[in-house]
């Protein structure tokens, strides 16, 4: 039986951004089912008491996040521009990813939100920035912000977010390799350690 390696993320975090970009060739590699977790990353923050980095007090060590984040997207050649409306309210796009995977429509939803999230710098906190995306991408995106208003996608996003911090979670990236949480794009070595020793 293959591992399950789970990917609780949140749009609006350009270390999930990163990690999004290295995971499926890491989870390819090991035969791994990749299964996306969409939570909201607010809420995370608000249950545990985290903070995003860009409102990180120490300014050397928020400016140093930066650097960090461009190190990393130029060491494994990620396009990466940032974001000048960073940050976002997630909470509707969050809601439509979930929408997305419900309808089936997922795969196509996630490639066309992140590169318009990081590189071209788009306001995907505004419900019109976010149809315009998907229909773009060739998606109903009428449908998608028709079933992002639902009960079920409501509840889904919440109880994601819950499951996070009921597992451990602080902050996205968080990917859970069975019980063993691995969290930020730096410790996907460790992941890849585990995955190895789980094919062995």
């Amino acid at each position: 039986m293959p591992p399950t390696v789970e990917f609780f993320f949140d749009y609006g975090s350009p270390f999930s951004y990163l990690a999004n970009a290295l995971i499926p060739n890491l989870a390819q590699r090991y035969r791994a089912d990749l299964v996306h977790r969409p939570m909201l990353l607010g809420g995370v923050f608000k249950a545990t008491g985290n903070q995003s980095p860009a409102a990180e007090p120490v300014v050397p060590k928020r400016e140093y996040t930066g650097k960090a984040m461009r190190r990393t997207a130029g060491h494994f050649e990620i396009p990466f521009e940032g974001n000048p409306h960073f940050p976002i309210n997630t909470l509707g796009l969050m809601r439509c990813a979930v929408a997305a995977q419900q309808s089936g429509d997922f795969e196509i939803f996630h490639h066309a939100v992140y590169p318009a999230f990081w590189v071209e710098g788009r306001d995907l906190g505004d419900p019109a920035v976010i149809a315009d995306v998907l229909t773009s991408a060739g998606l109903d995106a009428a449908k998608i912000a028709d079933l992002a208003t639902t009960d079920a996608a409501k509840q889904t996003l919440r109880a994601n977010t819950d499951e996070a911090v009921s597992r451990g979670a602080f902050g996205a990236p968080t990917f859970f390799l069975d019980d063993e949480m691995f969290f930020g794009v730096d410790h996907l070595p460790y992941l890849e350690r585990a995955l190895e020793e789980t094919s062995r």
